[in-house]
Formats: structure tokens, sequence, C-alpha cells
């Protein structure tokens, strides 16, 4: 497991704010507790104060520090009112139309981390990827720069020397069919969030084919992309079309890659679609042993993430660390 030292260092020095939607969920209630014992990161509970309380009491939870807000009794509901329909003018919003949606926890914080009220939000322990990720796109929506959302999985597992193997998928959770200059943007996205646990990226733009050893548009698709990668981040090792066993191993890369940058020692890797990102980062996790933190959302304003529904407390807690890192 990754040990989140250095992550929880740079957070000990300015501690953030994390808000959780599904606030009385016990998963949730146990990561709160643990977070509020190491004194790095404040949850922000949504939900009913009397239903989270008696929740966290009969689990035997300490959250005495978190905050605890209930959208029925925000004292700052009409600007939150008035502000989202100034974000969704557009679409007809009114305030008739914005109450029952802010009523909702998946909006209402998000609505709170765009006033600025928290640092960033983790949901997905009973909502749908659909319903954490729609409001994000509403409300936050992507970095000035950016033209889509993006994801990636880390996947981590020790070593032979000990230390933590860690390597980067991407996209492998949002965008099914990417083209080349969104497959630029998910390199980008990605090397910036693999560089957060330590990796020295050298990237892969991964294929069915080594250098042009097969024709096909999607093999012609990744040529260009990468390409586009190199020019727009040449100080980063990048490489491609290559193949996983010519991206990874040293002996294939000398034969199909010569004289790669990156061949044989790639440890983050673009995908073509999401078909291979979802079966790629899948194999690796169940069959390679390594340990999967993901997805983890990229392109955003501000860091909005989401939990699978059969999530266990430990990753929530890993979930909200990563998060708050990238706050």
């Amino acid at each position: 497991m990754y040990g989140f030292g250095d992550m929880i260092q740079k957070l000990k020095a300015n501690p953030k704010t994390i808000v959780f939607p599904e606030g009385s969920d016990p998963r949730i209630l146990e990561a709160a507790s643990r977070l509020l014992a190491g004194n790095f990161l404040k949850p922000i509970l949504l939900g009913n104060p009397d239903e989270i309380n008696k929740s966290a009491e009969d689990a035997g939870y300490n959250i005495r520090g978190a905050q605890i807000i209930d959208p029925e009794n925000f004292d700052k509901f009409d600007e939150m009112v008035e502000q989202f329909c100034e974000l969704r003018k557009s679409k007809g919003m009114t305030p008739e139309k914005a109450i029952p949606i802010l009523k909702q926890t998946n909006y209402f914080g998000t609505m709170l981390v765009k006033m600025g009220l928290g640092d960033c939000l983790l949901g997905g322990a009973t909502y749908s990827t659909a319903d954490t990720v729609r409001p994000a796109l509403q409300i936050i929506k992507t970095k000035p720069e950016n033209t889509i959302v993006s994801s990636c999985f880390i996947l981590v597992r020790p070593s032979a020397t000990g230390e933590n193997e860690v390597i980067a998928m991407a996209d492998c959770g949002i965008n099914i069919n990417p083209n080349e200059d969104e497959l630029v943007e998910i390199c980008g996205e990605t090397v910036n969030c693999a560089q957060r646990f330590g990796v020295d990226p050298k990237v892969a733009f991964l294929s069915f084919s080594t250098k042009g050893s097969a024709k096909d548009d999607t093999v012609t698709k990744m040529q260009n992309a990468t390409k586009k990668a190199q020019e727009r981040y040449p100080e980063i090792p990048i490489d491609g079309e290559l193949q996983f066993d010519a991206a990874v191993s040293p002996r294939v890369a000398k034969q199909k890659a010569p004289g790669s940058p990156v061949a044989g020692h790639a440890n983050t890797f673009i995908f073509p679609d999401i078909n291979a990102g979802n079966l790629g980062y899948k194999i690796a996790q169940r069959m390679g042993n390594f340990e999967a933190y993901g997805p983890i959302l990229l392109g955003l304003n501000a860091p909005i993430n989401d939990l699978s529904r059969g999530c266990n407390a430990i990753e929530v807690y890993s979930m909200s660390i990563i998060t708050a890192s990238l706050a």
C-alpha cells in the first residue's frame, strides 16, 4: 500500500477541508475519524446532524472536530441558490428549479467547493459516477486550458528493492474514444498527477503496433498524438506508438524500438481508448498485484473525485488524501 507520507506532511503544513456528500455513511465516518486523528485534513460531512452523530456513535467513531452541514438548514443557502442560477442561467435555471437540486448533497457539496467553503470533494460511496461528475462539470467546470475532464489510476506494488513501484495509467474511466488532441491533454494531466506520487514520468502512448509495425486508424491516432505531446511537453520523455511489451521490457525494446528514450522503462501509460485503459488497469490490479487508486479526475478547476460504491473505509481514507493533495 502507498504510504502517503509526503502528501500527509504537505497537508499538515497546509491543511485542507474536504467535503463528503454522504456524511452518514459508516465508511465515510470511519475515514473521517481517522483523518481527524491525523490532524491534517478537516472533513465536512453533509446531512442531518442528528443522523450523522448517531451513526458515528453507534459505530464507535470519534468525529468531534468535523464540520456537519445540513442542506436543509444552511445559513448561506440563498447565496448558493443565487450563484447556482447565475452559473446555469444559459440553461434557464431559476430559484424555483435550483432549490430542490441544491438540496441534493452531491450538488450542495459541489457548490460549497465553488463558493470557497471547501477545498475539494470526494463522493460516490452511494452516488453513481455520473451523479458525482455531472455537478462538477456544471459547477466547477474545466480549467481554462482544458477542454475535457479525464481520469487516471495510480497503481502501486512493492518492488524487489523494498520500495514501491508506482505507475500511472490513463484514461481508464471517463473518455470513451479520445481524439489526438484530447490524448495530449490526458497526457499532460496524467504527468502532473504522477509527479505528485513521486513518479519521474516516462510516457508511453500505447497501441497494438510499435513504430509502424501495423497499419490502422487507431495506430495513426496514437502516432499523431505522440508527436503533438512531444511538441507540447518537450521536457518530458514521451514516445509512441508502443506495444506494452516494448514499453516495459528492456529486452523487447532493444528489438522493437531501439534508441527510444522511453521504451523498456515506461511508467506512465496513455491508452488509445477506454476499452484498453479499463482492461489494462484491472489486469494490472488483479493479476499484477498492484493496489489501484482512482479514478482520479483530472482537468477540473478544483479537485472532485469519485469513489466506487463498493469501496471500503481504507479506500475512502486513501482517496481523501489524494483528492486533498490536488487542491
